[in-house]
Parts: C-alpha cells; sequence; structure tokens
C-alpha cells in the first residue's frame, strides 16, 4: 500500500496547489490513501467547514489538524459530524471532534505535542491507548504528530516503533532531511514540511515576522503567495503495516 500524507497546507496558496495538483500526483504515485494537514489552511490560522470539504472532494482521503484546530470561529460544530477531519485525541474529552479514524483499513491517528502547545494529555500516553484501539480493526496506523519540540517527534517515533506504520511530524513547516524507517518497521520524518508559499518565513511575508523579532509588537502577519510547493512523504508498507520506505516529496506548483 502507498500512503500519501501531504504537509501542512498553508493559506490560499497551500489550497490552491492541493486542488490543481493533488488528484494528478495520486494517480502519478500510485497512491492508495492520503492524509492532508490541514492545520493552517484559513490564511494560515486553522480551518472551515468549506475548507474542509473541498480537501476531501479533491483527494485527501482525512484532514488532520493541530494547534490552530479553533482557529476558525464557528468550525468547532462541524467536527461533531464527520470521521474524516481530525482533531488531535489528546485535547479535553469535552470537545467536539475525534482524534482517530479508519477509513478504507488504514487508521489515522492526530496527536499534539506537549512542549509549548499544552495539549490537555500526554501524547505517549494518548498513543498507547490509541494505537491498540486501532489495531483491533487494521495493522496500518499512522500517525500524525503536530509538535514543536524535533526531541519530542524523535522520541514518539521511536517510542511506537513497530506499533505504527508511520509516524510523520508536523507543525514547523520546514521539511527535514531524516526520513526512514526505523529498525522494527515504522516510517519517521522529524518534519513532513508545508504545502504553500516557500519564499516566506514558514508561510508569511518575512516582513512581519521580521518585525515581531525586532518589536516584540503583536503584528499581523500575511500569507506571502511565492515559491509555491506541495511537501510531503510517501510512506509504502505491507499487508502487516510494516513500512517498506519513508520518501520525502517536493512537487513545484505554478
Amino acid at each position: 500500500m502507498k500512503i500519501l500524507f501531504v504537509g501542512d497546507v498553508f493559506g490560499a496558496p497551500g489550497r490552491r496547489a492541493v486542488e490543481s495538483r493533488l488528484p494528478g500526483l495520486r494517480e502519478e504515485l500510485g497512491v492508495d490513501f492520503c492524509i492532508v494537514n490541514g492545520e493552517n489552511a484559513a490564511d494560515g490560522r486553522g480551518i472551515t467547514a468549506k475548507i474542509a470539504d473541498r480537501l476531501l472532494g479533491v483527494g485527501a482521503d482525512v484532514v488532520t489538524l493541530g494547534n490552530w484546530v479553533w482557529g476558525q470561529k464557528g468550525f468547532a460544530p462541524y467536527l461533531s459530524s464527520t470521521d474524516r477531519v481530525l482533531r488531535p485525541a489528546n485535547l479535553s474529552p469535552h470537545t467536539p471532534g475525534v482524534g482517530l479514524t479508519v477509513h478504507d483499513g488504514v487508521a489515522v491517528i492526530n496527536l499534539l505535542g506537549q512542549m509549548t502547545l499544552n495539549p490537555f494529555e500526554s501524547a505517549f500516553l494518548a498513543a498507547d491507548r490509541l494505537v491498540e484501539q486501532a489495531a483491533r480493526e487494521t495493522p496500518v496506523i499512522v500517525v500524525d504528530f503536530h509538535a514543536e519540540a524535533t526531541s519530542e517527534k524523535v522520541a514518539l517515533a521511536y517510542y511506537l516503533d513497530g506499533r505504527v506504520t508511520a509516524v510523520l511530524g508536523t507543525h514547523t513547516h520546514v521539511q527535514t532531511a531524516d526520513a526512514r524507517v526505523l529498525a522494527g518497521g515504522t516510517a519517521a520524518i522529524t518534519d513532513a514540511g508545508m504545502t504553500g508559499p516557500h519564499d516566506s518565513v514558514i508561510g508569511s511575508i518575512p516582513d512581519g515576522p521580521i518585525k515581531r523579532f525586532l518589536t516584540g509588537y503583536p503584528v499581523r502577519l500575511e500569507t506571502a503567495e511565492n515559491g509555491v510547493r506541495i511537501e510531503g512523504v510517501l510512506v509504502e508498507c505491507g499487508p502487516d503495516g510494516r513500512a517498506t520506505s519513508c520518501m520525502p516529496i517536493r512537487v513545484p506548483v505554478g
């Protein structure tokens, strides 16, 4: 099985890239299942119901989120009506939505890192419970670990090695050069990268972030437009759920 994971979709440029290229990319790569992180799809801050439906409509089988899950007003009720758009599973159980789903023989788990992002529960403890639950239905289990710290993402990959098909890091928007398959058969990458404008500071026009660093002012950030590409990871696995390859992808758009 070939599983395509598309890294954080950022704003309108990222959405356009997915809408224009994902259907063809699935065919070119022979993709059986596709996961898209839509954490920043609405102007770099959260997602809307309309955008989520559009991502699902152009080829995403499941959409994962992250720390900006509540970034767009009025989005929360949508999560109560779908199991194809996930919020981090280790948020409070009193919030709407789910963090684990199984579709077409693939389980997807969405988790939020502890360092600076303040989830309700440890991702490591939540992972134990969720992986056991998912394994009752399928051996193919993919974890989107939305986390700040490199060390935390690498540690979770080793912690789950041999128990899941892949642990794929998101959130920091810079694709790392460590895509690999661990000894137990788990594909891993510290960060899958960003789908959006790369002539930017992780998606934003550089002037805004630079002014923030120089002054400390709460400057409003604007989405950049240039250097757009799709970034992500292509994972192959056998019927036993063990990964056989983990290949980063970078696809220029426009």
